[in-house]
């Protein structure tokens, strides 16, 4: 760390997130750290979907893509790593970090956090936050993740290991963390933790506060947005931050890019609710310091909530979906005859039915496409069912339009998969306990 700033990077803001940038802020962004934010409430649920299939899948696919880019500049560098891509299995991922780390001749030690999985401490009969409705009445709970925050994650960082591989930990939690273990921050300053916390917020979307999902086209232009730059932030003691990105690289960071990510999923900005702190983000202050260059300070901090939240999946029965192409004269016409057949064909069989021409309709309706006649468009049908037989007749039935349907139809696209839907609900923090295990670089506890 310098002897000033603590310099952390995001090098992924979803699970699907590109590899390369991080690798870039590694290879040459003096960083202390790089945190890889590749967890939802829909990837960890469909994490654990892949771990009921096969044992051995449950942490996110790409990490192994992730680090066999970022060991070597790891390694020549210090960097520190930490990241929530454990997923459905933290234990499998730490143990394969640390065997790509050791097969690239770069071994390192990996700290897991575990405990984030609560599905036997959960209570059935909870509250949904979606409905008010008991989490069983939903169908079978396969899972079952609490979002934890920086109790759990500061034991790893002081076992000085170079990687660190979470479950379900708290999107700003990720950059909290590092930044009160550089600084020794005081737990129960909860200004400086409101503070980290807004950096992390800040930073947890990766390309989105460099200019990436800010970009509009003549109305908020952006440069080099195929050569995006992923976010830096430089943080002093008092948690104030300047948030900026690598120079040469595309993108933007101004107060718009950085506003814009400020307010991203944020309900309350008076009561920002993480696992570690309640951040009054009205307090917050921002100014442009240069090209590249925004100063953030300012926020201020209450007491935690009293309950953790997690984010539990469940069978929600089967999906099949269908596409289909029409194009020239008439292929709005043409479609929405195809949509009349497939829906009338499937009256009865799949009991949720939405039939879109994309488009024309998909997005707001048939009122406001009145009059528009595009050239060509696209026929969507998507529906669910409790059985899987119901949710492939869709696809089924759109295959049909070739040679039953209107004239012109073409690219068919079909899919059928076991949908696992996502509740929301509380926990008391004493009913989860974690812990953290150290591998070594052959894939043993230590």
């Amino acid at each position: 760390m310098t002897a000033t700033r603590f310099r952390i990077g995001c090098g992924a803001g979803f699970a699907a997130d590109r590899v390369q940038p991080a690798a870039d802020l590694v290879e040459r962004g003096g960083l202390d750290a790089i945190a890889l934010e590749c967890l939802g409430e829909r990837t960890v649920a469909l994490a654990h979907l892949r771990r009921l299939r096969d044992p051995g899948a449950g942490f996110d696919p790409m990490l192994a893509k992730r680090l066999t880019a970022l060991v070597g500049p790891m390694s020549r560098t210090g960097t520190r790593l930490i990241t929530n891509a454990g997923a459905a299995d933290p234990m499998a991922a730490g143990r394969m970090a640390a065997d790509i780390a050791a097969a690239a001749g770069a071994p390192m030690r990996v700290a897991v956090v575990l405990g984030d999985d609560v599905l036997d401490r959960l209570d059935p009969d909870a509250a949904a936050w979606e409905d008010g409705r008991p989490l069983e009445a939903h169908g079978e709970l396969v899972s079952a993740n609490a979002y934890i925050g920086v109790d759990a994650l500061l034991p790893a960082l002081g076992t000085g290991a170079q990687m660190v591989v979470t479950g379900r930990l708290a999107d700003p939690s990720l950059f909290l963390g590092p930044m009160m273990h550089a600084y020794d921050w005081d737990p129960a300053d909860l200004d400086l933790l409101a503070r980290g916390t807004v950096v992390g917020h800040l930073l947890e979307c990766a390309g989105q506060v460099t200019g990436g999902y800010f970009a509009d086209p003549g109305v908020k232009p952006v440069p080099g947005l195929a050569d995006l730059g992923y976010p830096i932030a430089e943080v002093a003691p008092d948690g104030s931050a300047v948030i900026t990105k690598l120079p040469g690289t595309g993108g933007l960071v101004d107060r718009r890019t950085v506003v814009e990510q400020l307010t991203y999923e944020v309900i309350d900005p008076r009561a920002y609710l993480t696992p570690d702190v309640s951040a009054d983000m009205t307090a917050v202050r921002i100014a442009e310091l240069g090209a590249d260059r925004v100063g953030v300070s300012g926020a201020k901090g209450a007491e935690r909530p009293a309950e953790l939240k997690v984010s539990v999946g469940h069978r929600a029965g089967f999906r099949g979906e269908a596409e289909l192409g029409y194009a020239g004269r008439g292929a709005a016409d043409r479609a929405r005859l195809a949509a009349e057949i497939v829906g009338a064909r499937l009256e009865g069989v799949v009991p949720r039915l939405r039939i879109d021409v994309i488009g024309v309709d998909s997005l707001h309706g048939a009122t406001l496409s009145e009059g528009v006649e595009p050239y060509e468009c696209r026929l969507r049908v998507a529906g669910t069912a409790p059985d899987r037989a119901a949710a492939e007749a869709v696809a089924e039935e759109v295959s049909a339009l070739y040679t039953a349907g209107p004239a012109g139809g073409g690219g068919l696209r079909t899919s059928v998969g076991e949908v696992i839907g996502v509740l929301s609900a509380g926990i008391p923090r004493e009913a989860v306990e974690t812990r953290v295990e150290v591998v070594g670089a052959t894939g043993g506890a230590q």
